[in-house]
């Protein structure tokens, strides 16, 4: 855990993918205080013409794009933790993709310890075992 779904505007790129996942990863340990070796990363490709903003496809305004999802276990981050993380994940997509629209949503998904886990444990489980 945490699970992020990482979606970018283009072709599929073996090697952004790798930079973006890894990217992400980082910026998840560091500021969030989550463990790499559980942190998975889904990244999917949405040809321009098909990510629409504001009525108005990337490919007729030359931007790239992202939205980024990532599942945590509620009550494990603060605000500012959570502030900061969008901050980062914002700027560092922005470097790894260029001229990125403002309108690339990051959504940290607050999930119940007793609704969430993984190898077939909820964190509330390894909360109360661990």
């Amino acid at each position: 855990m945490p699970h992020i779904n990482l979606q970018l505007s283009g072709t599929p790129d073996a090697d952004l993918t790798l930079r973006s996942a890894a990217a992400v990863t980082e910026l998840t340990q560091r500021i969030l205080g989550k463990k790499p070796d559980v942190t998975v990363v889904s990244v999917q490709y949405i040809p321009h013409d098909q990510w629409i903003v504001g009525g108005e496809p990337l490919s007729a305004t030359g931007r790239n794009a992202f939205h980024l999802d990532i599942s945590v276990t509620d009550e494990t981050n603060t605000k500012a933790e959570k502030a900061q993380y969008l901050q980062a994940v914002f700027e560092t997509m922005s470097g790894l993709l260029g001229n990125v629209h403002p309108v690339s949503y990051i959504h940290v998904i607050d999930a119940r310890a007793a609704a969430y886990g993984y190898g077939g444990l909820t964190q509330e489980y390894r909360y109360h075992h661990g």
